[in-house]
């Protein structure tokens, strides 16, 4: 029963006047209760659709939907085999007369919507296209067909994005892939890919992914980053930038780590551009995402085994090959696995001024983590004889986060100074300091120098390379 069919039934039945009172009342504070409840369901569904992403497409109608498939009918039996270019200049003039001859489209039609969906499946990725071409946002995660996410500054957000069907997100997908000559189907169903931008991309179909294909999309801008955007951003101080160029320079070996998403790669691109123009470069990377501008650069990706199960070119087998390339920098764009051996031992071996990104909380982590994967070379080397070649092999590990309110920064940036005992000694030579968040949520925090001098400076003052003794000056926050 319902709390106004009760009210009725005391207003109706004899009860005592008292009781009534009593009965009145808690029945109407319950009432009370559920309203304020509604009110709270209603602004939290609010506050979900606040934080939807519109973009400038709108939900085609029944009628815009019949009037492309129209379209796309007279393109497939009257353009054959024209190229690309001559169908787009064709399509407002199909469309235009698929109207005058069905005046059903008269009216509340958007054509110029309607064209421009078939344009983007024609020659850009289908509905996602805006969205890649929006510099604001620098991620796109499709969840089915009828979810798509993006990070928009920082911060994951629903957009009004979808796709027809299933089928519709698998065309894109292969569209993506053909290209690279990699494939994706059912016994393949895992892919990595990279956008003609240089985008990464990953894919998984089912029957692996339950809720429909779903594509992940890691934006690069059409204009690498540059030191000075990532001061700008808050990523690093001037002072750090001063410290990293320097070490880049003097052909020290670095390591980036951090978590997914903490702009590993932009920083270690960055990074990259600080390599003298006349030094010889290989880059080994699983998809190609490294912009480098410099004239000597030779990139090599990975490739996965081919539909017999053969022919995988692992990062380890780039490495090894590597070496015999004459290489003055050898940068990996994450290492995960066997390679780290390899690695070691290159930069052990005369290879400085190597770099590298791989996935840790910590610096401390990131040799644990190190560790373990010289053991998935399969080589049974003690952890003494491993924690030596680390300490021997790695100069710097830069540690980047994702922090809480969406911004990326350099956290530390930690000197490894050698062994002692059974233990990596890590020297810290730069932390960031937090101390809050404001009212919009915003971190407030600084990084500041150790007051520490890394002793690999006098390597710094060998080379030639002035590092101003400000920047190593104990900073009090």
């Amino acid at each position: 029963m319902g709390l106004i069919d009760r009210l009725n039934s005391i207003n109706n039945n004899n009860v005592d006047l008292n009781d009534k009172k009593e009965l009145k009342n808690n029945s109407i504070n319950e009432i009370e209760k559920e309203t304020e409840k509604e009110k709270q369901k209603q602004s939290e569904k609010t506050h979900l659709q606040k934080i939807v992403y519109n973009t400038s497409n709108k939900q085609q109608t029944g009628k815009e939907k019949e009037l492309k498939n129209k379209i796309q009918k007279t393109i497939l039996t009257q353009f054959k085999n024209d190229d690309v270019e001559k169908i787009i200049s064709e399509i407002d003039s199909i469309a235009l007369e698929i109207i005058k001859k069905d005046g059903e489209y008269l009216g509340d039609i958007d054509r110029k919507a309607v064209i421009d969906e078939i344009i983007n499946d024609l020659t850009g990725f289908g509905p996602i296209t805006p969205l890649l071409k929006d510099e604001d946002i620098s991620e796109v995660m499709v969840n089915g067909p009828h979810r798509v996410y993006v990070e928009r500054k920082g911060k994951v957000v629903l957009t009004d994005v979808q796709f027809r069907n299933d089928e519709h997100v698998m065309h894109i997908i292969e569209k993506i892939v053909s290209p690279l000559g990699r494939r994706i189907d059912e016994s393949s169903p895992m892919v990595d890919a990279r956008l003609p931008d240089g985008s990464r991309v990953n894919a998984i179909i089912p029957p692996l992914a339950l809720k429909g294909p779903t594509i992940t999309i890691r934006k690069f801008s059409k204009d690498p980053f540059t030191i000075e955007n990532l001061i700008s951003f808050g990523t690093l101080t001037r002072d750090m930038a001063i410290f990293i160029d320097a070490c880049v320079k003097a052909r020290l070996n670095i390591f980036i780590s951090g978590g997914t998403g903490s702009g590993k790669t932009t920083t270690l691109n960055v990074l990259s551009s600080f390599i003298p123009d006349d030094e010889r470069i290989i880059t080994i990377e699983d998809a190609a995402e490294l912009q480098l501008g410099q004239d000597h650069v030779i990139s090599l990706e990975s490739r996965p085994a081919n539909i017999e199960g053969t022919g995988a070119i692992t990062i380890r087998d780039l490495v090894k090959n590597s070496l015999r390339m004459r290489p003055e920098r050898i940068v990996i764009g994450e290492v995960r696995g066997g390679e780290a051996l390899d690695m070691l031992q290159a930069m052990n071996t005369g290879h400085d001024g190597s770099l590298a990104t791989g996935h840790s909380n910590s610096p401390r982590d990131m040799i644990a983590r190190l560790e373990t994967m010289v053991l998935m070379a399969g080589m049974e080397l003690p952890v003494r004889a491993i924690r030596q070649q680390i300490s021997g092999a790695i100069d710097l590990i830069i540690q980047q986060s994702r922090l809480s309110d969406g911004s990326r920064r350099i956290v530390s940036i930690t000197e490894v100074q050698g062994m002692e005992g059974e233990v990596v000694v890590l020297q810290d030579i730069f932390t960031f300091k937090q101390q809050g968040k404001d009212q919009n949520g915003k971190l407030i925090g600084k990084m500041i120098s150790t007051g520490i001098r890394p002793k690999f400076y006098d390597k710094l003052l060998a080379s030639g390379i002035q590092v101003p003794d400000s920047i190593f000056q104990i900073e009090e926050w």
